[in-house]
């Protein structure tokens, strides 16, 4: 079997499975957007062939592993190889559902009070951890590159690097990295950190998050930090919550440098300004301007998630029509709040919160031939939501804490310029780069009436000044910009930095 020059490992297949006349077919997602595409877009930078992506597919054990565990896939950006590797449900409950979203997910976003304990079976994170390292080191070139993504597979560089100690090792992170006093919750922090610094370089979305990483490693390890650099041109310095002036950018553990990387993954601006010129998508936005009866569109988009805000922003929208009674039946909100699978039943409470303050507003405010909440509990396609997004007034996105989030970014690009508000949470990654949107403190009442008052009442010049700065910052910091950074990143790798692993993993 010939060997990739480069292996990305996300739990998420590239591709979709589709039985057709009795054989399997392998097609693109059919989400056009999100970080699968970006990710396989960098299979375009090698020789053909080369790449190769490591992900789960479950399976009953009972019935044992039925299908190809490494396949071959044709795809638009260029043809890969597949791993699937075979995990019970009971393993991805496990290693997914309990431990990764009810110990993890609440100490990465920085709400110790909801961290869970009890139910973790961490030797069973270590397994699945290990075997997706093991499926990655049966892929790799010697001297090849493995890029793992996210916290669920934050002890893979260990185990990997015990495995191929001439590897190299990158890691992004899509979720915020919390400050020392937040992370060191976790019983298995130090585990974790040391697992890290087997990696050659780890990436985060801004600034913030790599200090955080540099602290901890330093508390907990003993690492030394290597060198600071001012922030990138276009990311806020100072003035909004998440802002940081420097940035480290290369930390020495156990003989071995470990570089870290910064780059926002960004929106899409050529996809949807494509979307939004079909005719399909013209004749969508003239149908909802319609029905709308000249009321102004505010819309909140994500999943049902306590992070997300959701919660916040039906509140401040119903105190805005206790506060200000003259908007009644001349707003109207759009809420998706996408559910979670099934078994996650951690988010199951948050669900219920967002349909009982749904239903609450909508009984208290709603007129014979006007409802002011509509609440969507299932994904809108992609093609269409841009098209609501063209013609949305303000768009609210309010996170507690987020990574990123691309819901903001992908608002500006649908504007293409004109007027328009994203009213956006300080503690959402993407706003010390948009700094030009009605930033708000969601754990603020106050500040959230704030900003929806400012939204509602900007003139339309102003709207359209600070839509247009923001589209410039979007289209700079687009997908093809990260692509590039991280591209760059990789390049900065030296094979010279790796002596010894910091970590003996077996």
């Amino acid at each position: 079997m010939n060997k990739s020059s480069l292996v990305i490992v996300y739990h998420r297949q590239p591709s979709e499975e589709v039985l057709v006349d009795g054989k399997v077919v392998y097609r693109t997602h059919k989400s056009p957007n999100g970080i699968v595409p970006t990710l396989k877009s960098f299979f375009n930078r090698l020789e053909p062939d080369a790449g190769a992506w490591v992900a789960w597919k479950t399976y009953d054990p009972e019935a044992g592993v039925d299908f190809e565990r490494v396949v071959h896939v044709e795809d638009p950006r260029g043809g890969y190889t597949v791993s699937r590797l075979p995990l019970t449900a009971e393993q991805v409950e496990s290693f997914y559902a309990v431990t990764s979203k009810e110990a993890l997910w609440p100490i990465l976003h920085s709400f110790p009070r909801l961290y869970q304990y009890e139910n973790v079976d961490w030797a069973t994170f270590r397994e699945v951890n290990r075997l997706f390292a093991e499926a990655a080191a049966e892929q790799v070139a010697d001297d090849g590159l493995v890029w793992i993504h996210d916290y669920n597979l934050w002890l893979v560089p260990a185990y990997l690097r015990a495995l191929k100690p001439n590897v190299r090792i990158a890691f992004f992170h899509h979720t915020p990295f919390p400050a020392a006093d937040v992370f060191n919750v976790l019983p298995w922090r130090e585990e974790i950190v040391r697992s890290l610094l087997d990696c050659d370089l780890v990436g985060f979305h801004i600034p913030r998050y790599a200090k955080n990483f540099a602290d901890v490693a330093r508390a907990l390890c003993g690492a030394a930090i290597e060198g600071t650099a001012p922030v990138e041109e276009g990311l806020a310095v100072s003035g909004v919550a998440l802002a940081e002036p420097e940035v480290p950018t290369a930390l020495r553990a156990g003989g071995r440098r470990v570089r870290l990387g910064v780059a926002p993954v960004g929106a899409n601006p050529e996809l949807i300004e494509s979307l939004l010129a079909a005719e399909e998508s013209r004749i969508l936005q003239a149908r909802l301007r319609e029905e709308l009866g000249g009321r102004r569109l505010l819309m909140a988009v994500g999943r049902t998630d306590y992070t997300k805000g959701m919660i916040e922003s039906l509140l401040a929208f119903e105190r805005l029509l206790e506060r200000r009674p003259e908007l009644i039946d001349k707003v109207k909100l759009l809420v998706t709040s996408v559910r979670a699978a099934a078994t996650m039943t951690v988010y199951e409470e948050t669900q219920r919160e967002i349909e009982a303050i749904v239903g609450r507003i909508n009984g208290r405010f709603s007129r014979l031939d006007w409802t002011p909440v509509v609440l969507f509990g299932a994904a809108i396609p992609f093609e269409r939501l841009v098209a609501h997004y063209r013609i949305a007034d303000i768009c609210l996105t309010t996170p507690l804490r987020d990574g990123l989030n691309l819901v903001a970014k992908e608002y500006v690009a649908a504007k293409q310029g004109h007027p328009g508000v994203l009213v956006l949470s300080e503690f959402a990654g993407c706003a010390v780069e948009l700094t030009d949107a009605v930033l708000t403190n969601p754990y603020s009442s106050r500040s959230m009436d704030a900003a929806l008052d400012a939204a509602l009442d900007m003139p339309t010049d102003e709207a359209r000044a600070r839509m247009q700065a923001m589209d410039k910052v979007v289209r700079h910091f687009d997908l093809a910009h990260w692509a590039d950074e991280v591209a760059d990143q990789f390049d900065g790798i030296s094979f010279a930095s790796r002596q010894a692993p910091a970590l003996d993993a077996a």
